[in-house]
């Protein structure tokens, strides 16, 4: 079995450019026992991908240049050693940015079709949900009343953090860039309010749709959307950090002031909890959040709304367009049929 796949050519600077990535085609080795060779249907895109392209120190290792990019999977088993899996099963795994793979099956998870569209597995009833649920209900903490602000509100994983806030008794804020985005949170995923960062009158805006301050803010983006919020914090208000979107291409150090002063002093004056998380730290937590989730979607309190572009020749291409906010919703590849 040959399988097509994408590879690291080089390491970006900035943003990720074609020339830093290379297609080829391999060939496969052979299942061994407890492995099983799977076709890829979808495949997801996800901010942290462009971390993985650094050698910089993180959380995760770096892909080898020349090595198979990461990604999760939704794929078909074609042949399994483990009588776990049979032929034709359908199974979320880490196949990487390639048409086909080969894993251990004990790192896959069985997949129920019947459930809800197999490509929610990479996203709302997966890693993103997931990271949503735990990042809110462990460090966010929302309680009835409170108000929860969150940015990139209408990715997979802010989409998720509003709805549960609401479904926890909380008023949801949303931030997200662009009208088409700004409607789809308060038509779509039912926000009580929804605020476009690229308009200038931005921070007039969050005042006005935060008049009690914010309890809880979902930090995915940082930049210029962080400036505005954190003068808007509560007291004790509770900050779980996600992501940092808007840095991950910097090549320089912001312009301007040295600001860490002003921001260790709001956390000491306001008593604030301000803590990032990585999601799998929180992982067995998945066994209480996907029954819970599916039951939300199953109710009608948990929408969810998925970017599919077909083809994995157009990888790199929607990759940029998810680090610049181009994308509605849970960005997905299909690779297959």
């Amino acid at each position: 079995m040959k399988t097509t796949r994408i590879v690291l050519a080089s390491r970006p600077v900035g943003m990720p450019q074609p020339e830093n990535f290379r297609t080829e085609t391999v060939e496969l080795d052979a299942p061994k026992p407890g492995e099983a060779l799977l076709q890829t249907l979808y495949l997801s895109l996800d901010p942290y991908m462009r971390g993985r392209m650094s050698d910089a120190p993180s959380y995760a290792p770096p892909v080898e240049v020349n090595g198979t990019m990461v990604g999760g999977t939704v794929s078909r088993v074609l042949e399994s050693t483990d009588p776990a899996l049979r032929p034709g099963d359908i199974v979320l795994g880490l196949g990487g940015w390639q048409t086909h793979s080969v894993e251990n099956v004990k790192a896959l998870r069985k997949l129920d079709p019947e459930i809800a569209p197999i490509t929610t597995a990479l996203g709302v009833l997966g890693m993103p949900g997931l990271t949503a649920y735990t990042g809110l209900i462990n460090i966010g903490r929302p309680q009835p009343g409170e108000t929860v602000v969150v940015a990139a509100a209408t990715g997979p994983v802010g989409s998720t953090v509003g709805q549960i806030a609401k479904i926890k008794g909380a008023r949801a804020v949303g931030i997200a860039g662009g009208p088409e985005k700004v409607a789809l949170l308060r038509e779509r995923f039912g926000f009580d309010a929804a605020i476009d960062h690229r308009a200038p009158d931005f921070a007039e805006q969050l005042a006005a749709a935060t008049p009690d301050g914010i309890d809880v803010y979902f930090e995915n983006v940082g930049g210029a959307v962080f400036d505005a919020v954190l003068p808007r914090l509560n007291q004790y208000a509770r900050v779980p950090v996600c992501g940092l979107i808007a840095n991950y291409n910097i090549t320089d150090l912001p312009p301007g002031p040295d600001r860490t002063p002003m921001l260790m002093s709001a956390i000491l004056r306001r008593s604030l909890t301000v803590r990032g998380f990585i999601v799998t730290e929180f992982w067995d937590q998945a066994a209480e959040f996907i029954p819970a989730a599916a039951q939300w979607i199953a109710e009608g309190k948990l929408a969810y709304l998925e970017d599919v572009v077909d083809g994995l020749d157009h990888a790199v291409e929607a990759f940029q367009g998810l680090l610049t906010g181009k994308n509605l919703g849970k960005l997905v590849i299909k690779v297959s049929d």
